[in-house]
């Protein structure tokens, strides 16, 4: 039976065992620890811009952290992006909020900024001012951050930067996660460098991050017994998975190379085929970490959907997705607002994701071409 090739898969190259062996060595298997601290230290250098972070057992825990401190509470509503994954959703009804999903743009794919601008008069008009803007950079690729930061800034609504997905990505020379008031990282075990599960919440402040911490560690009072004066979470990393990050920032930079290789190999793929189009940066203002390679298929024109070649890329062991299900079409919020066209809709009818890990080599990729061409071909 043939390898599979999988979508995105962890990608380890050893120097993760280092600092693993060093939690162990040293006893430090329980939440926080050196390797907590050198992580965030890591990441906030990577990032720069004076941010700070503080690790956290998932990207959706940094969502819901955020709203809190935020302000999100029962009843208000928190501007979404619908083109996305439920996690970016999820967390907003966690609050008691109400969730107003936002449509796409075609040049990146992520939050259109007329939709948005338009979902916010709207609801000032109607006295329900949004509590926070959540944006996504969907598949690695850099959302309009300039056109949405300033429509935030106009309106004076926060904004909270989802990128668990564009970890290495930019917008202007400027890291994704860095533009809003929050940042959002994610390390599942898919994502561009991984702790197995694992996230970070970023921050515009050290007393945003110790608010977040303390949160995120049950809300313990400073008192020598157990006291809690409010809810809490039990959302901080293990000094353990914080180890696997440490040695996955060492090799950051290669795995967004790699990402950038099979994204050029798919645009070489079907630079001459007609009916496909590979989607990628808008403008030299964005640099994508490619995530996920992603296309677009005009069925008119090939013959063929998107759905016809997942089916045929599965039956050669090729694991491929659909492109994310809009919110606004699930089916638990289908009485939410949505403001904006068509664009997500088309694009999860005619999307595709193929294989991107940074861990792919010359003979997965012929692998993948030969049935490409086989499907477009026969």
């Amino acid at each position: 039976m043939k390898e599979k090739i999988w979508l995105s898969s962890p990608h380890m190259v050893g120097t993760e065992q280092k600092y693993v062996k060093e939690a162990f060595d040293t006893n430090w298997i329980a939440p926080l620890g050196p390797n907590v601290n050198g992580f965030e230290q890591d990441l906030q250098n990577y990032l720069q811009q004076d941010k700070t972070v503080a690790c956290l057992s998932s990207g959706t825990a940094a969502i819901h952290l955020a709203l809190i401190l935020a302000g999100v509470t029962k009843n208000d509503e928190v501007l979404c992006q619908s083109f996305t994954f439920s996690a970016s959703a999820n967390p907003i009804v966690y609050q008691g909020a109400r969730p107003v999903f936002i449509d796409s743009e075609n040049e990146t794919w992520n939050m259109c900024p007329n939709a948005l601008e338009e979902a916010i008069k709207n609801r000032i008009a109607l006295s329900k001012k949004p509590k926070a803007i959540i944006v996504v950079h969907l598949y690695g690729m850099p959302a309009n951050m300039e056109a949405i930061a300033a429509i935030a800034k106009r309106y004076d609504i926060l904004l909270i930067e989802d990128s668990a997905e564009a970890l290495g990505s930019s917008y202007k020379n400027q890291k994704c996660g860095t533009f809003g008031d929050f940042g959002i990282l994610s390390f599942n075990g898919n994502k561009i460098i991984t702790t197995s599960g694992g996230g970070a919440l970023v921050c515009a402040s050290e007393e945003d991050k110790q608010k977040a911490v303390f949160l995120a560690t049950q809300a313990r009072d400073a008192a020598p017994h157990y006291q809690h004066s409010q809810i809490g979470y039990n959302y901080r990393m293990s000094n353990v998975l914080a180890g696997i990050g440490r040695g996955q920032m060492e090799v950051l930079d290669k795995h967004v190379a790699l990402r950038r290789k099979n994204h050029q190999f798919y645009e070489d793929l079907f630079k001459d085929v007609q009916g496909i189009t590979v989607f990628k940066e808008p403008t030299t203002d964005y640099f994508s970490n490619h995530w996920l390679s992603c296309v677009l298929i005009d069925a008119s024109v090939t013959g063929f959907t998107s759905e016809d070649l997942r089916l045929h890329l599965d039956k050669d062991t090729i694991e491929s997705r659909p492109l994310w299900k809009p919110m606004h079409l699930q089916p638990v919020f289908k009485d939410c607002l949505y403001f904006g066209g068509k664009v997500a809709e088309s694009l999860f009818e005619k999307g595709l994701c193929l294989p991107s890990g940074s861990n792919l080599t010359d003979a997965h990729r012929e692998r993948i071409a030969n049935s490409i061409r086989n499907c477009i071909f026969s």
